[in-house]
């Protein structure tokens, strides 16, 4: 059976960590390793992860929790903790505040792409999908406006992170070598899935769509919060891989597709 690794990244995260984990508990799907990589908090959240931990001992689920608290140097470092003990076939983000949509999401996953129909070293390097943008509340509200194309490539991300870092699953051993560069602040995550996606290119591998949505994905991230520090670095990042006339024409037509859309 193909595996998950769920990683989940929390630091005083109390009001938001406890519906991340009831989602990934209430996944059918068997083979699911959970890391929760938390950097030393100091509200309620370790106390919930504990009881959570514990449910999911007893519920029989064969899902596998992994608790590790520490003080860490990011949430990109908390990242490459996580990426570092992952055991799964596959690696997939989903920070407290963010949840899967249904019970089922992970069994879609495998079904969808065929994973447990091929052998591992045909297994594709990317699986990914569709993000809906929920509140504080976990309510929905609003599909997220870059929506994931049928067919994705590594340049497919000079139009913007066409794919939500909680939608993108990445082949655990391809992205072991490739670890979040934590000179970046805001913009890692998209540096990350475009290096996994060259890298899947050069070895010849695809990228399957599952053709749902996978993720709830909390809205008022960091990236959202430090925006234009975040357009900054990821002009940087988009640079580094397409080049800088590709790079200065696809924010030129970002500038006037916002300004359309008002």
């Amino acid at each position: 059976m193909t595996r998950f690794t769920v990683v989940t990244i929390t630091f005083n995260a109390e009001a938001v960590v406890g519906r991340t984990l009831d989602s990934v508990l209430a996944q059918t799907y068997e083979g699911v390793e959970h890391l929760i990589i938390d950097g030393a908090s100091t509200d309620a959240t370790l106390r919930l992860v504990d009881a959570y931990k514990r449910r999911s001992d007893e519920s029989g689920s064969g899902h596998k929790v992994i608790v590790q608290s520490e003080p860490d140097e990011g949430i990109y470092d908390a990242m490459n903790k996580g990426l570092t003990q992952a055991s799964g076939d596959y690696i997939v983000y989903m920070n407290a505040g963010d949840f899967f949509p249904a019970a089922d999401t992970l069994e879609q996953m495998a079904h969808r792409c065929h994973l447990n129909e091929l052998p591992s070293d045909e297994l594709p390097a990317v699986l990914y999908g569709q993000t809906d943008i929920v509140d504080d509340e976990g309510r929905f509200l609003r599909h997220r406006r870059l929506q994931a194309p049928a067919r994705l490539t590594w340049r497919s991300f000079r139009q913007g992170m066409l794919v939500c870092h909680q939608a993108f699953y990445a082949r655990t051993d391809i992205a072991k070598n490739l670890q979040y560069d934590t000179q970046y602040r805001y913009s890692a995550d998209v540096d990350w899935c475009i290096r996994v996606m060259r890298e899947a290119d050069r070895m010849g591998l695809p990228l399957a769509n599952a053709g749902l949505v996978v993720a709830n994905y909390l809205d008022e991230g960091a990236t959202t919060k430090h925006h234009r520090e975040s357009l900054r670095e990821r002009f940087t990042v988009m640079r580094r891989h397409y080049g800088l006339f590709t790079t200065f024409a696809m924010h030129a037509w970002f500038v006037v597709r916002s300004a359309v859309m008002r």
